[in-house]
């Protein structure tokens, strides 16, 4: 293993720095923390797609789920939309926000630009910057102009917000999917992006990280290149059934291929990937629908992905999105992305939901639960996870669509180990398998079988508390006093090790309190018990206009809740819903409810809804059709209200250990 390397930041003369109390470097195996390897989870989350208020909860329950990092593209568009001086009032304040990041005891990582993509209009790109005739993405000096006034204004922003400034900034990344998704190729490609990182470092931006996404092609100029992977690719524009993903095989490629396809597909890399840590920052939390594309996201697809990366060396898990949001509205266009103006893609013009761990309103999805639980196993386990040599065996499976044989991957040190498996995939009819010929580290494993569906990360000559835990299908998860806690099936443990097993149904609702594992209905942020129920006082009346258009009046909302949420149970093709006739939100149909968060929108007394048909003959790719009794499907089925409320922990939860 080569020698850790420091970025050295460039810090303007302005600038008293003191030497930060931590020092974050690199191997090619892993990211490292004062010295030793360090394998953390990243989240991505806008601040401007959300609002103040939200900041704190939101960073908190993403902190309660395991997130170390907090990632967030700065969007271009959102803060200068027009010549005038770049905004950063209310939605908008990102040095308010940053200091939230870092009052939440979370680090940052910023994503400049100054190209994001995000699914928003021209990628980011204001329209004036579009229609200013500057040659984009290059070296072209108008353009460069253009950047350097807007980075500087940023840097206005988060200056005194930098590790080496005491604050929670250790990570930067340059433009995105440059020389994928549109820029420049070959040494022109190189050339610029070596000018932006030059430009920001002369503007005063620093940190120990920097880093470009590296897939399909991208030009990572020498800085840190991180990957994706997502459990389908909603911007394909093919309606039907493609092929499974890639990401759910355990491989030592690190690209994927799916991702950006409607730009093009890329087939290299530019950078050698045996000089860095294989690094993720978009795996997909969940997927954001289209007009055209709208496949659904589980816990288990974002799981399986997350274990497969592991598995296959990753040293960093960095989600896109960990948390939804609400876009803006614009005073000259929405925000969207949109194909009127040339964009690949048609999304809903305010919500940007994406299925992920935290929704838009902050909601918690079983992802959320199934995370928190990687991210523990990481915490304990990450360190010695980074030194361990990764094998794949002679006769896995490389074909996404191959069910010849079980996907596994094993990574151990020589005396110990552990075992990746997957046999889940978004396709049915995974058989069963029986593996009875497996040596770890050394030690034969008993025959174990693996059912269709199941996925895990098994330890093998696990060293515990007064033993050894000789094999598990179950995901160590640290410790509980001297006990280590394990979740999943199967224990094998030496005579009076202290070990205790639990399993995933038993996990979801597991929480640790007060040094001890208790049971909770309700998921747990820091010292808060979050209670959401339906409540039965408050009313929800719904009134129909005409075939395709209702009112909602809101009633009995208490001054005590905390929030409130609508639950709307809708058929139809795309919906939208209004209040004082401004659209606050909007959704194309999924299958499933859709989740209106009324504290957001000033708990509004009164709601215009309208739900554009679904007909048998929409252009669109859906999970599953609905049936049809007539020509055309526009329904709203039930209204539910919800409330919600944060609430100390009780002293009385049940004990699990």
């Amino acid at each position: 293993m080569t020698p850790a390397k420091v970025a050295q930041p460039v810090a303007p003369a302005q600038v008293s720095a003191t030497p930060p109390k931590t020092v974050y470097a690199y191997t090619e195996r892993s990211l490292t923390r004062d010295g030793q390897a360090w394998t953390p989870m990243m989240g991505e989350i806008h601040y401007s797609r959300l609002t103040p208020a939200q900041w704190p909860t939101s960073l908190a329950t993403m902190k309660a789920g395991g997130v170390d990092i907090v990632s967030s593209y700065i969007i271009w568009l959102h803060h200068q939309e027009t010549t005038a001086a770049p905004s950063f009032a209310d939605h908008l304040d990102l040095r308010r926000f940053v200091a939230e990041v870092a009052e939440q005891g979370l680090l940052c990582w910023l994503r400049l630009g100054p190209w994001v993509h995000a699914e928003v209009r021209h990628g980011g790109f204001p329209d004036w910057l579009v229609e200013s005739g500057a040659q984009l993405r290059s070296d072209d000096p108008a353009y460069l102009d253009a950047v350097g006034a807007f980075w500087r204004a940023i840097f206005s922003q988060v200056d005194g917000l930098f590790l080496d400034q005491g604050g929670p900034i250790i990570g930067l990344q340059i433009e995105n999917e440059y020389g994928h998704c549109g820029g420049l190729t070959g040494p022109a490609g190189e050339t610029h992006m070596r000018t932006l990182r030059s430009l920001a470092e002369e503007i005063g931006f620093r940190a120990p990280y920097w880093s470009a996404t590296g897939w399909g092609g991208g030009i990572t100029a020498g800085m840190l290149p991180v990957m994706g992977g997502y459990a389908e690719a909603p911007w394909d524009h093919r309606l039907g059934e493609i092929e499974p993903s890639s990401n759910f095989v355990f491989s030592p490629e690190r690209d994927d291929h799916a991702i950006g396809s409607d730009f093009g597909h890329g087939d290299h890399l530019t950078f050698d990937p045996a000089l860095y840590p294989y690094l993720t920052a978009e795996l997909g939390g969940g997927l954001q629908p289209t007009s055209h594309r709208r496949p659904l996201a589980d816990a288990d697809d974002v799981a399986v992905m997350s274990l497969v990366k592991l598995g296959s060396g990753a040293a960093l898990l960095g989600y896109y999105m960990y948390h939804g949001g609400i876009n803006p509205l614009g005073r000259l266009s929405s925000f969207e992305e949109t194909t009127t103006v040339g964009d690949y893609n048609q999304l809903p013009l305010r919500n940007y939901d994406f299925q992920a761990p935290l929704g838009a309103y902050g909601q918690i999805n079983p992802s959320w639960q199934r995370l928190r639980w990687i991210s523990a196993f990481l915490r304990h386990y990450g360190p010695d996870l980074a030194s361990m040599t990764t094998i794949f065996p002679t006769g896995n499976p490389q074909e996404p669509s191959d069910a010849a044989a079980l996907r596994h991957t094993i990574r151990h040190n020589g005396q110990s180990g552990f075992v990746f498996v997957n046999n889940y995939t978004r396709q049915p009819d995974r058989p069963d398998f029986l593996i009875d010929e497996l040596t770890v580290a050394g030690r034969q494993l008993p025959a174990f079988s693996v059912a269709a569906g199941e996925y895990g990360v098994y330890p093998v000559n696990l060293a515990v508390t007064a033993g050894l835990v000789e094999f598990a299908q179950a995901m160590p998860v640290g410790q509980i006093g001297d006990t280590t806690l394990l979740i999943g099936r199967n224990l094998q443990a030496s005579l009076g090790a202290k070990v205790a097993l639990i399993d995933w149904a038993t996990a979801e609702q597991a929480y640790l309190v007060d040094g001890h594992l208790r049971r909770s209905q309700y998921p747990i942020i820091g010292d808060c018990q979050l209670v959401t129920r339906p409540d039965a006082r408050a009313s929800a009346n719904l009134r129909q206009l005409d075939h395709w258009h209702w009112q909602i009046d809101l009633g009995n909302l208490s001054d005590d809740a905390d929030d409130y949420a609508l639950q709307i149970n809708w058929r139809g093709d795309y919906l939208s819903i209004k209040a004082d006739g401004v659209l606050i939100d909007d959704a194309y149909w999924l299958g499933k409810p859709h989740l209106l968060g009324l504290n957001r929108w000033g708990r509004p007394s009164k709601l215009e809804l309208a739900i554009k048909p679904l007909r048998p003959d929409t252009a669109v790719f859906l999970p599953e059709w609905p049936q049809f009794d007539g020509p055309e499907l526009a329904s709203i089925d039930q209204l539910t209200v919800l409330r919600i409320d944060r609430r100390p922990v009780p002293d009385d939860l049940a004990i699990l250990l």
